[in-house]
C-alpha cells in the first residue's frame, strides 16, 4: 500500500510570503478546439513536498542536480512529535524531546501537526532546534522530512537548523503532508528533478508500507 504524502498543487497551495505561488498557462487547449493542450507552470521550487538542495542555504553548495537520491530513496521512520514542542525564550516553537531514542532508519519524518492545512497560511508552524539535528545526525540520520513549510520557524532570518543541516551534511525534506499516515516504518520515495542551478525542487513524496 502506497500513502501519497504529497500537498496537491494547486492556485490556493501557500507558499512563504514574498515567493512565487503556483499558477497555470494554458497555450493551447484541446476542449477549446486545439490539437492539444500544452500547459506553462510557474510557481517556486519550495512548492509542497521539496528538497532543499545545500545551496538554498550554504554559500558555495551543491545545487539540486547533484543531490544524492539514496536520500530519498529508502527505509523511513514517520514519528509523531506533536507532544514534543516546546517555545523557545524567543519565541519559537521547536521539537524536542526522548521520542529520538526510538529511531531505526537513517530517514525520519517529523508529524507536528503544527501546519495542518497546506492551503492556509500559518505563522506558527514548529521549526527544529539545532541541537536535535545534531543529534541526529550523531545516530546516522541521513534525511529529515517535516509536515510544515520550514525546518526553521518563518521568522527566523539566522536560520539555525538550516545551518546545523549544513555542518552536518543531512538532508532536508520539506512541506509533506503526514496527517493520515500511522507512525511506524516505511519505504520512502520522494525523488527530485535535475533542476541544473536550481536550490530545491518539488518532488512527489510517496511511503510505500513494508512488512514487519
Amino acid at each position: 500500500m502506497l500513502h501519497d504524502i504529497t500537498p496537491r498543487i494547486t492556485s490556493e497551495l501557500k507558499v512563504f510570503p514574498g515567493d512565487t505561488p503556483p499558477s497555470r498557462e494554458v497555450l493551447l487547449d484541446i476542449d477549446r478546439g486545439d490539437h492539444i493542450t500544452l500547459s506553462t507552470l510557474r510557481g517556486t521550487v519550495h512548492l509542497g513536498a521539496h528538497v532543499d538542495a545545500p545551496s538554498h542555504y550554504t554559500p558555495g553548495g551543491d545545487s539540486i542536480e547533484a543531490f544524492p537520491l539514496d536520500r530519498v530513496l529508502g527505509p523511513c521512520q514517520v514519528v509523531d512529535v506533536s507532544g514534543a514542542i516546546i517555545e523557545t525564550e524567543e519565541g519559537r516553537l521547536v521539537v524536542s524531546g526522548p521520542w529520538i531514542e526510538g529511531l531505526e532508519t537513517p530517514r525520519v519524518l517529523l508529524r507536528t501537526g503544527t501546519h495542518p492545512d497546506p492551503d492556509r497560511w500559518s505563522e506558527d508552524f514548529a521549526g527544529l532546534s539545532a541541537p536535535l539535528v545534531e543529534e541526529l545526525a550523531e545516530r546516522g540520520v541521513l534525511l529529515v522530512g517535516i509536515d510544515t513549510p520550514s525546518v526553521d520557524p518563518p521568522s527566523s532570518k539566522a536560520l539555525p537548523a538550516h545551518q546545523a543541516f549544513a555542518r552536518t551534511g543531512v538532508s532536508i525534506l520539506e512541506g509533506i503532508t503526514l496527517a493520515a499516515v500511522p507512525e511506524g516504518r516505511y519505504e520512502l520515495i520522494a525523488l527530485p528533478l535535475p533542476l541544473e542551478g536550481f536550490d530545491a525542487s518539488p518532488v512527489r513524496a510517496v511511503l510505500r508500507e513494508v512488512s514487519s
